[in-house]
């Protein structure tokens, strides 16, 4: 019998790569999200539409799936303005039942094999104290308000109940394609740009102070899915996600004016959200001129934007602890991907500019 993988959460970052990478090696791959994904289109790709929140609607949408072996999980729900949200109790409940409402209703006409569920660094505690350096997925949970937790303790009693395999993958900051979604900055980036070269003005790095980071490609993300299906030695394991190599945005920022085309300028602190939503005229003239795809600005930073002023410490002037994890874990296991931080995200933008969604 093939194996048959569904991807929740399709649309989005994680889930389109995750779908590539599982279809490339032939799998028959289920690709599931409200929206049909706009970057899959591959033969071993069929689409299904399900909405997680609403427990019968989801329950209808499995009934009508049959022989699925594996499950990567990828949906989240996010609150507008990205951030606040993280520790909100309506998010983090949603959250943990829509995992619920998925596997409940998927264990009663499959026999999984095998569920793959995505977390992040939240997980090490940043948001409420300076992480251990680096963050090993040995250490303790760190506790406080968030739905990883939520979704992680249902995940392990109800794959003991029903008898299939786990892991829990933790990427730091994906960079990849896909535009109108909560935290990708490319697009973001892109529009940016575009809009201070609209005005006569040089890209101007936004942010605050200037600190080493770390980013994983969506590619190699996508490949880890893959790996974690078919690797024994991954069940039942967490493992954290990195490109192999931090980053600082300052030493990047000259390859994206390159990658762009637009001339590099001096530092400028503003809020890239704020400069973002505050141009769609100026926008859509852009698109215009240039003969874009016809979004909105909303439709191609989704949420992003927030995420963008986080990522540049927007307002940060003085020395923040660091939020770096080890990847030993993983690259001991066997998956030793690694992708060079600023090739992945010019490759990205450039993906966006093949695609006109930026100039």
């Amino acid at each position: 019998m093939q194996n048959k993988v569904l991807i929740v959460g399709a649309s989005g970052l994680v889930g389109t790569a995750a779908a590539i990478s599982f279809a490339r090696e032939g799998w028959q791959v289920i690709a599931a999200s409200r929206r049909r994904p706009e970057l899959l289109d591959h033969a071993n790709i069929d689409f299904a539409a399900m909405d997680l929140q609403d427990k019968d609607a989801c329950a209808a949408a499995c009934a009508k799936l049959r022989g699925i072996t594996h499950i990567v999980y990828t949906a989240v729900y996010e609150l507008p303005g990205l951030v606040d949200g993280w520790s909100d109790p309506v998010q983090i409940n949603t959250n943990g039942q829509m995992l619920e409402n998925l596997l409940d209703a998927i264990t009663e006409s499959n026999r999984l094999q095998h569920v793959t569920l995505l977390q992040g660094t939240k997980a090490y505690g940043a948001m409420v104290r300076p992480m251990r350096i680096p963050a090993r997925e040995s250490q303790p949970r760190v506790e406080h308000p968030n739905f990883y937790w939520l979704q992680e303790d249902f995940l392990r009693t109800h794959a003991k109940h029903h008898d299939y395999d786990f892991t829990i993958l933790r990427p730091q900051m994906i960079v990849g394609p896909n535009h109108g979604v909560v935290m990708n900055l490319p697009p973001v980036v892109g529009v940016y740009a575009a809009l201070r070269k609209a005005e006569g003005l040089p890209l101007a790095f936004p942010g605050g102070i200037d600190r080493a980071l770390e980013a994983v490609d969506v590619r190699l993300v996508g490949d880890s899915c893959l790996w974690a299906a078919t690797h024994q030695c991954a069940q039942g394991e967490t493992y954290n996600l990195t490109n192999g190599e931090v980053f600082s945005w300052r030493d990047m920022w000259p390859a994206i004016a390159q990658t762009l085309e637009v001339q590099l300028g001096e530092d400028e602190s503003l809020s890239v959200a704020d400069y973002v939503t505050e141009r769609e005229p100026l926008w859509q003239n852009v698109v215009a001129r240039h003969n874009l795809a016809p979004n909105t600005l909303k439709q191609i930073v989704g949420e992003s934007h927030h995420y963008a002023d986080l990522c540049f410490a927007h307002g940060v002037s003085e020395p923040t602890p660091p939020i770096f994890v080890s990847t030993v874990k993983i690259h001991q296991a066997g998956f030793t991907h690694t992708y060079n931080s600023e090739k992945s995200f010019c490759y990205w933008l450039n993906d966006l500019r093949t695609r006109r969604i930026i100039p």
